[in-house]
């Protein structure tokens, strides 16, 4: 490899819950993806941008690869597929402690659709007692899909990334920065503030009401001591709700603490949270409200 500056479009796709987010803040050296170890946590294409001496690489994270049964799933599938497109590199995450399946080989169809070489990441070695698995493991993959490289790491633990960083810059162009050095991520704050809110009650709630949870910021008051941020988390049942504002308001308070002391952290300002909690039915099958959660605005198309 030359010494000349070189840059790229670098998408990451799988299944979900393969540990794709994860995965990004450890290349980026920072938090820009929520995680929550949900199927499904990541709805939009979510950017992170790693700038080194010798290279800036644009990281692209995507939502798990899955049927699209619903208007949101359609579109969640529709920003996969946009993802795929003028790239330099698809890195195809995979969880090393699940056996090879038939829902991977229909996840490797969506690669097909391109031309664009792909490294498959076996992630969550951490997870495994006999490494001596991997083996078996990789050659189920490369016998269904040919792949540019193979790398097994721990996203949680960092382990390997330093090895899938140096295969990625082996295969990006000798290029200029696109982003100015200081760019890690392009969501504006109020959404990843609404990102955050949407992580800490997918945590606290555990399996309740995962993909039934919308968070929108509805204020946003900059001042020179304090911002002051409102927003509100819909669900689609009133059952939903009292899960989420919990007995005497409980679980809201945790959710608010939560989120408002991690955006403090990534935001680097003190911050005044202000929750509300209501119910909005079937908001996942309305295409205008669908709209207003990505400040992209993406149009939903057929299922794959």
């Amino acid at each position: 490899m030359s010494d000349a500056f070189r840059s790229g479009f670098v998408s990451l796709v799988g299944r979900p819950n393969a540990g794709k987010s994860t995965l990004l803040n450890t290349l980026v050296g920072q938090k820009v993806a929520i995680v929550a170890g949900k199927p499904q946590t990541t709805r939009v294409l979510i950017q992170g941008v790693l700038t080194l001496p010798d290279a800036q690489i644009v990281f692209v994270d995507t939502p798990g690869i899955h049927k699209a049964d619903t208007p949101l799933n359609k579109r969640m599938m529709d920003t996969v597929r946009a993802a795929l497109e003028e790239r330099d590199l698809l890195l195809f995450i995979a969880d090393a402690a699940q056996p090879f399946s038939n829902e991977d080989r229909r996840a490797l169809d969506v690669l097909r659709q391109t031309g664009t070489p792909a490294v498959l990441v076996l992630n969550k070695i951490d997870l495994l007692k006999d490494k001596a698995v991997l083996l078996p493991l990789i050659e189920h993959y490369k016998a269904a899909y040919e792949f540019a490289g193979y790398v097994p790491v721990s996203a949680a633990r960092a382990q390997g990334v330093e090895e899938l960083r140096t295969l990625i810059l082996s295969h990006l162009p000798e290029g200029p920065a696109y982003f100015p050095e200081d760019h890690v991520t392009d969501q504006p704050e109020r959404f990843l503030a609404a990102e955050l809110i949407r992580e800490k009650v997918l945590l606290a709630t555990r399996q309740e009401v995962p993909h039934s949870v919308a968070v929108m910021v509805d204020g946003w008051e900059e001042t020179a001591n304090i911002t002051r941020i409102y927003a509100t988390i819909r669900v689609e049942r009133p059952g939903q709700k009292a899960i989420i504002i919990g007995a005497k308001g409980a679980m809201l308070k945790k959710v608010g603490t939560l989120a408002r002391q991690e955006m403090e952290r990534l935001f680097g300002i003190r911050i005044f949270l202000d929750l509300r909690v209501r119910v909005e039915p079937g908001w996942r099958t309305r295409p205008g409200f669908l709209d207003s959660l990505d400040w992209r605005t993406m149009a939903g198309k057929d299922e794959i």
